[in-house]
């Protein structure tokens, strides 16, 4: 009711309770009325609250009080109490135990307590030899999973001695241009013991095929590897922009790996739906969230219509989510992930498995966050994102270096970043009762509106028919890029501090950093070209002919309205064993799918 009288006339100072901000479906007890008139209001009155950063009107009321939010700008309230949960709130209903519906609360009945959270590095630099003898330095400081940094020439499908890879070879990550790297990156690696995430999208296929390949011959067991390939073709549409195709033989090269997947290797991820790129893109965490699990609906969508059953391919789908600053946002995010999956699956898309339901996820902490002002401080920030994320329940984690926003990360800055883990895990405590803030008013209300926002996408999404189409419309872009301006806005007017950037600055030096020169592009190219020599080219040709051929063959509709086609990975793999490189199956590819290119968000 205060907020009516305010709008009725603004100008006329209007003595309210303490509390008469709240909404008008929030009904406070008695005693919460009592503390507020008896307790909080001389407070107040005595030491009125500041707003966060520079009072620029826009974090300020309409009476001058201070407006507090998350880092996502949703509004936070200074208490919360049971009048922040609604009035049928029980436990079983939006709670439940560990390991049992709707996993608020956690996908294990354990938490850490059996298995602690995977600390994968995420890696790669240069050479694969140099690549290599980094993996090896994470795993013997105690790092007990590897992900995979790819330079940009082999995320965008071009071999090192490409035009286009001119300036770019080993710099974001490590140079794969063939079979042979990929030996040279795992040599020495067991990779039947050592689970390996692969950070890749349009190629995914390839380099999965490459992975394969290279386990066996090691004398691996396929059906015991285990880790994960993103092959999230969607995001990069929305967020990271590292795309090939147009997005339908994109969507059918995904769901090839499904098919694959599940017959063959079955304890491998064959995607990491991923929430990461959305987030450092700009968007807030409700975006992420919802984003994301929408484009799993939409992957499940495209896999049902080949006539794949969801509780075959549906429990290797794994996540991938940001850690950013706002602790207790983000843990309400995971929690609400998780319950938001478990409903999609059982009553959307019908799933009998349990296994189905789960929603397994990776995080890592926010890059975007980094500044390179005072890079020491970001130690602190990845600490308290990492520890987000195991609050939250995250299976395996990376936590990014204090250098990060300078250059590749130093040895040293990644063995800190290790030890950041291994504290969380071995010294603070947390892991070892599960979900230690359940019950918390706070976060139990921070969940279920995650939840609400997110569904509530979901409608706007459902209504355009489908994440294929509203990335073809510039929908999710446009929702992102607005969220990113007005963040920059409140960060540039100083509502948002950023410590070391814009306050509490100092002049410095800056810090020695990895320099990656081109003497890497030099040794690559040199290798492909023994590489061609040496192989059988005619088999290339063949092998690559025989792709083509299963590429473009049409989708066909059967009699149950499901659409079959043939199945580009065991095409894929043959090449791959022919030591076709990648950016000739990219080639081969894109003769028949074409490239995309983006619609203008206007």
């Amino acid at each position: 009711m205060a907020e009516k009288k305010r709008s009725q006339n603004p100008d006329t100072p209007v003595k309210e309770s303490p509390i008469a901000d709240v909404s008008e479906d929030r009904h406070p007890s008695d005693s919460e009325k009592s503390w507020a008139e008896k307790t909080l209001l001389p407070a107040l009155e005595k030491s009125p609250e500041k707003p966060i950063g520079a009072p620029t009107g826009t974090n300020l009321d309409d009476h001058g009080r201070a407006r507090f939010t998350s880092i996502s700008g949703v509004p936070v309230r200074r208490l919360y109490t049971q009048a922040d949960l609604p009035e049928d709130w029980d436990y079983d209903k939006y709670l439940g135990y560990p390991g049992h519906p709707p996993f608020t609360r956690g996908i294990h009945a354990t938490g850490y307590r059996g298995k602690l959270f995977t600390m994968r590095q995420f890696s790669g630099f240069a050479s694969p030899e140099e690549t290599n003898r980094r993996y090896k330095y994470l795993l013997e400081h105690g790092g007990s999973g590897l992900s995979v940094a790819f330079d940009l020439p082999t995320l965008m499908g071009y071999d090192s001695d490409h035009p286009a890879s001119e300036g770019e070879v080993g710099k974001c990550g490590v140079a794969i241009d063939s079979l042979e790297d990929m030996e040279i990156l795992f040599n020495g690696i067991d990779l039947e013991k050592t689970t390996v995430s692969m950070t890749i999208n349009s190629p995914a296929s390839i380099l999965w095929a490459m992975y394969l390949v290279v386990a066996e011959k090691q004398g691996a067991d396929w059906k015991k590897i285990s880790g994960t390939i993103q092959n999230d073709i969607l995001k990069e549409y929305i967020a990271q922009k590292e795309y090939i195709y147009p997005p339908a033989p994109s969507m059918r090269l995904v769901i090839d790996t499904f098919e694959f997947g599940s017959k063959f290797t079955p304890r491998f991820n064959t995607i990491s739906i991923s929430g990461y790129h959305i987030r450092e893109a700009g968007s807030t965490a409700l975006q992420e969230l919802a984003f994301t699990l929408y484009d799993g609906v939409e992957y499940v969508e495209w896999a049902q219509k080949r006539g794949l059953d969801v509780d075959d391919f549906g429990p290797r789908l794994s996540f991938f989510f940001n850690a950013h600053n706002d602790f207790f946002e983000e843990i309400a995010k995971y929690r609400a992930a998780r319950k938001i999956w478990y409903q999609v699956m059982k009553d959307r898309f019908g799933a009998k498995n349990q296994r189905t339901w789960l929603m397994r996820f990776h995080t890592q902490t926010a890059g975007v966050s980094l500044p390179a002002q005072q890079p020491m401080n970001n130690i602190a920030r990845v600490a308290i994102q990492a520890l987000a994320a195991v609050m939250g329940g995250t299976q395996s984690l990376h936590t990014d270096a204090y250098d990060e926003a300078l250059a590749l990360p130093t040895e040293e800055a990644a063995r800190i970043a290790l030890r950041t883990q291994q504290i969380i895990a071995y010294e603070s405590g947390v892991t070892q009762t599960v979900d230690p803030l359940a019950g918390s008013y706070f976060l139990e209300n921070l969940t279920l509106e995650m939840e609400k926002g997110a569904f509530d996408y979901f409608g706007k999404l459902d209504a355009i028919g489908g994440m294929v189409k509203a990335i073809e419309r510039g929908y999710p872009q446009k929702e992102i890029a607005e969220a990113s301006y007005q963040y920059q806005r409140a960060v540039e007017a100083k509502e948002k501090i950023i410590v070391g950037v814009n306050e509490f600055t100092i002049d410095e030096e800056s810090p020695k950093t990895l320099y990656i020169d081109e003497s890497v592009a030099t040794h690559q190219s040199a290798k492909l070209k023994t590489l061609r020599a040496r192989r059988s080219n005619e088999e290339v040709r063949r092998r690559l002919d025989e792709l083509k051929k299963a590429a473009a063959q049409e989708p066909a509709a059967e009699s149950n309205g499901n659409i079959s086609s043939a199945n580009t990975m065991p095409y894929i793999v043959d090449a791959v064993r022919a030591y076709a490189t990648v950016g000739e199956i990219c080639e081969a590819l894109r003769q028949v799918y074409g490239t995309y290119t983006e619609v203008s968000v206007t």
